[in-house]
């Protein structure tokens, strides 16, 4: 890809920042101080990514997490504008479930969690974070919620059953 071409798609990206914190070190003469600064970024439509950057200066965490966030986006699986089925996510202590919604209900989240899904392009789903309130771990709690989603058409064909049976309910009663 040429720099043009990376720059035109870096400018549809949507990126929102988690959290800002001052992290120290703590040295023989006392602590040094860094700023971590987590970003989320997508495409709203299907890609999203996480970075985290670590500097001395605020703006430069800020470019080195959303350089991080650009490099590492992950696709997900979603039917119109919610996820194809419930899943529950984990990390650390961390434990985050995503349900699909019917259209019309919204993102009902909050904080990073929001982030991630509005990020992804995700427009109506019910979500409730368990356990630990880590805001980076929540997140990423949320990634691999998201990573474990399947395609209805490659869970039908594994199944052996007709993609009708296995689509939200609010699908299955428009069709009935």
């Amino acid at each position: 890809m040429e720099m043009s071409e990376l720059q035109s798609i870096e400018q549809v990206l949507d990126d929102r920042v988690i959290e800002i914190a001052r992290v120290a070190k703590v040295v023989k003469g006392g602590r040094r101080f860094q700023f971590r600064v987590s970003i989320v970024s997508g495409d709203k439509h299907g890609k999203v990514g996480l970075g985290v950057g670590k500097a001395n200066a605020v703006p430069d965490a800020m470019r080195k997490a959303t350089e991080r966030a650009h490099k590492d986006m992950h696709s997900i699986v979603l039917t119109g504008t919610t996820i194809p089925h419930e899943v529950l996510g984990k990390t650390g202590g961390a434990r985050v479930i995503l349900k699909p919604a019917s259209p019309g209900t919204g993102v009902i989240a909050g904080g990073g969690v929001r982030a991630v899904l509005e990020a992804a392009g995700v427009h109506d789903i019910l979500t409730k974070s368990l356990g630990s309130a880590n805001v980076l771990n929540v997140v990423q709690a949320t990634f691999n919620a998201l990573e474990q989603l399947k395609s209805p058409e490659e869970e039908a064909a594994r199944r052996g059953k007709d993609i009708k049976d296995l689509l939200p309910f609010w699908e299955r009663r428009k069709n009935a």
